[in-house]
């Protein structure tokens, strides 16, 4: 590089330096995006810009990665590490420069013609400053594809959003393969420039989006919808108003619903919350954010369907997707939340707000489909949380699947662009509301949200530990139906919301795979690890050096025999977790002259348990292999199977788990193999025992399933004793017996008597043949599951749930008064 242009980039690095502060995307290009530094690299940027080029140095020195600046020196031939694709707009115009893209991309395919050994990467990089995609009503302004800034454009572009750009780093491009497969000629390079120029304005519409619309011409584009002109005559005509009353209430409900994007509103908060997640978070984890960034520039209309475990979960998925270089999304927000201030701040940030309910309302229910439609329609992401509310014990709630049945009813109006679904686990080290879910499930009301609430909230805010958001494997709606449902495409109607007939069971069993994928990402931590560990113990307590040793069990099993390829496991010792467990003080210590003991009080323990429930299903198969073991010494491994394999529909049905039946074989052979090598289980001829000198170890693994037992235990007990009960009492009555057994035994667990498992349970008995179609019990089916779960209790439980069985049946099976 000569010596005035030094001088000229090192004065214009000064003002940079100063104004502008990149974030790289990905974080870590090197794994993310397959960036080899050991190998050639020349970078791709989309049109003259010193700027650009500079912000880019900067990333890249910071990241390791070869410097822009320093040229390549290939086989004596010198050649530029960077090239413009476009020579950029001029203040003046007749100072353009020739394009030379061409040109150079033609010189490294000539190198690579006379080198059968060079490999030069090529890799695209969009530099990025601000990323308002203007309004539908500024006619001048292009839409939101590569914008070419001038050199005022673009000093303004650092001085106003110098702080709020990235540099977006893509998968490098093997200029060996396309030497090898398309040839070096002259038309070769003419293309890569063209394609390249393609993707630079795929990616900034990635990250931008779609103009915004005007909020009044929005609603009048609504209004004038066929579907919602007949919803207003319904209106009118059922209430025996006026049509300009029930238009008026059309727009009042619109106004209730619509979201009010505005791209300032996002800065602003993203100052706020990189200020707050900096002082709240220990550190925020992001894992297969590359899915989502290739699903948007492949052109998906993306669905974001997250768990839903606190408040928080808005503002942080917003936040993760912005710093990934992504549109944050519109997002479904519960009506509870539109009170001043925060409705107009979250619908300024994309929120659209949603009743609980539709029933009665037509009007209402037109309008939101209609809406819903309108945001896929204008290729705006969307957000929804399938659970309907948050999850007060930990676990996945059961999905209410009417906004999944809209987006479909989306896709039958014959849209142009594919949806898919993109499952989402958001983990937390601590959730803010705990406490107040612990008071719900023991029968306090819930308290409505306002602002004296969310001051109260606020004040509560502390040290959060880490937070995660892994995203799962994604779902695409059109490839779905088009295996299930192959001639869904009949359905589409550009104006009627259709519901064919197989639309209730495409959604019901879309919905179960989405959580079941949402639980395929989940998280483990050092709380809910140790949360898990320490509501083993009966006493809540253990040594440190107990403890220890059940987390290294755990740690163990979860990178041996892995529940998913998707799960965040710790990639720290089991001493590490601890200590970082202990420094959230969510645990208490007490010491004495032997040693440390780890204890959880009564009061800790209640609010533990949703933390250990964010992973139950990651340790429910182990615990329940451990738990046979100890509860029938000498059971070979087909004896094991079969109860595993009697067990395990209800156990999926409860925590969404992911294998099938078929699954299930080589999974139980895994597990075993990996408990005979921790030395917890051995076998003699064939029948497995526990290992006397590691019992310990494998009664705290074995308890992680005790409770779910018991509640099994409680139902089929009911189903024996009194075979023709209905399902409505059976409900309830296992409910009643199982607060019974959690105060005569001591458990903690709030969802241990919580309504919906019970629920979900006795659905799950009728699907698989345990109550005939009749509503009454098959006692063989009954009585041999009894059995089995018999053998799994320890004598005073089975004492106090067969004793419980016989009261609840008694005035039933003997009509005469008592005495």
């Amino acid at each position: 590089m000569s010596g005035w242009r030094t001088i000229y980039y090192t004065l214009l690095d000064l003002p940079l330096k100063l104004l502008v502060r990149s974030k790289a995307i990905p974080a870590n290009p090197r794994q993310e995006a397959g960036l080899d530094p050991l190998r050639p690299m020349m970078y791709v940027l989309p049109y003259n810009s010193k700027a650009d080029l500079l912000t880019l140095r900067a990333q890249c020195l910071q990241l390791g990665l070869a410097d822009p600046l320093i040229p390549l020196d290939i086989d004596g031939v010198i050649l530029p590490r960077y090239v413009f694709i476009h020579d950029g707009p001029r203040v003046f115009r007749y100072f353009s420069e020739k394009l030379e893209s061409v040109k150079l991309f033609h010189d490294y395919l000539d190198l690579h013609r006379n080198n059968p050994q060079l490999d030069v990467q090529m890799v695209p990089v969009s530099i990025m400053f601000g990323r308002s995609p203007g309004r539908e009503a500024q006619q001048n302004q292009p839409a939101p594809q590569l914008r070419l800034l001038n050199g005022f454009q673009k000093f303004i572009a650092v001085l106003w959003l110098g702080r709020d750009s990235f540099v977006r780093f893509s998968r490098p491009l093997s200029m060996r393969y396309m030497a090898t497969e398309h040839g070096t000629d002259k038309t070769i390079a003419q293309k890569l420039a063209r394609v390249a120029m393609i993707h630079f304005a795929r990616q900034r519409l990635v990250a931008v989006g779609p103009r915004l619309p005007v909020r009044q011409d929005l609603f009048n584009k609504l209004l004038a919808s066929k579907a919602i002109e007949k919803a207003v005559e319904d209106e009118a005509r059922t209430k025996k108003i006026s049509a300009e009353k029930a238009q008026q209430n059309a727009i009042a409900l619109m106004e209730e619903i619509a979201a009010d994007f505005s791209y300032e509103a996002v800065r602003i908060s993203d100052r706020v919350l990189s200020w707050t997640w900096n002082r709240l978070y220990q550190g925020l984890h992001v894992r297969n954010a590359e899915r989502v960034r290739q699903l948007a520039e492949d052109g998906h209309e993306i669905v974001y369907v997250p768990c839903h475990r606190s408040h928080m979960d808005y503002l942080l998925l917003s936040y993760v997707l912005y710093h990934q270089g992504l549109v944050p999304p519109h997002i479904a927000a519960g009506i509870n939340l539109n009170f001043w201030p925060a409705g107009p701040i979250f619908r300024r940030l994309g929120a659209f707000f949603i009743r609980r309910t539709f029933k009665g309302n037509k009007l209402y229910s037109t309008i939101f489909r209609e809406y819903l439609g309108e945001l896929f329609t204008r290729g705006y992401s969307v957000e929804y949380f399938m659970e309907g509310g948050r999850s007060r014990t930990g676990r996945l709630l059961d999905p209410k699947t009417g906004t999944l049945t809209m987006t479909i009813q989306a896709m039958l109006r014959g849209g142009n662009r594919p949806i898919t679904l993109v499952p989402i686990y958001v983990g937390y080290e601590h959730v803010m509301e705990v406490a107040t879910y612990a008071k719900e499930l023991r029968g306090a009301t819930k308290e409505k949200e306002g602002f004296v609430q969310m001051v109260r909230g606020l004040r509560k805010l502390r040290n959060l530990g880490q937070g995660y958001v892994n995203f799962g494997e994604p779902l695409s709606l059109s490839t779905y139906l088009s295996q299930q449902v192959p001639d869904w495409r009949d359905s589409i109607d550009p104006i009627e919301a259709q519901r064919p007939a197989w639309l209730a069971p495409a959604v019901d069993d879309i919905a179960a795979k989405i959580m079941v994928r949402i639980n395929n990402a989940a998280a483990a931590n050092a709380i809910n690890l140790c949360s898990t560990v320490l509501l083993a113990s009966r006493q809540r307590s253990l040594t440190r050096e107990q403890l220890l040793q059940q987390l290294t069990c755990y740690l163990e099993l979860m990178r041996n025999v892995p529940y998913a390829g998707d799960v965040t496991v710790p990639d720290t010792t089991a001493q590490d977790l601890l200590e970082h467990a202990l420094a959230m003080n969510k645990f208490s210590v007490e010491q004495d002259t032997i040693g440390d003991i780890i204890y959880l009080s009564r009061e800790q323990a209640v609010l533990m348990t949703y933390y250990r429930n964010n992973i139950q299903h990651l340790f429910i198969l182990p615990a329940l292999v451990a738990s046979i073991v100890i509860g029938h010494p000498g059971i070979n491994r087909e004896q094991l199977s079969y109860r595993i394999d009697l067990l395990y529909p209800l156990m999926k049905a409860e925590l969404f788990m992911r294998y099938e039946k078929p699954q299930l074989g080589p999974v139980i052979e895994s597990l075993i193999e990996e408990l005979a090598r921790q030395d917890l289980v051995v076998e003699r001829e064939r029948r497995l025992f526990f290992n006397p000198t590691r019992a310990f170890t494998l009664q705290l693994l074995a308890a992680g399933v005790r409770e779910t037992l018991q509640r099994y235990a409680i139902t089929f007990s009911l189903l024996r004793f009194n075979p023709r009960i209905n399902r409505g009492a059976l409900e309830k009555e296992s409910r009643i017996m199982a607060q019974r057994l959690s105060v005569l035994h001591g458990i903690n667990a709030p969802e241990f008597f919580d309504k919906a498992v019970f629920s979900t349970l006795v659905a799950t008995l009728r699907d698989e043949g345990y109550i005939s179609d009749a509503g009454d019990a098959i006692s063989e089916q009954v009585n041999e599951m009894s059995e089995i779960l018999g053998e799994l209790m320890t004598p005073e439980v089975q004492l106090t749930i067969n004793s419980a069985s016989l009261l609840a049946v008694a005035p039933e099976n003997d009509p005469s008064p008592a005495l």
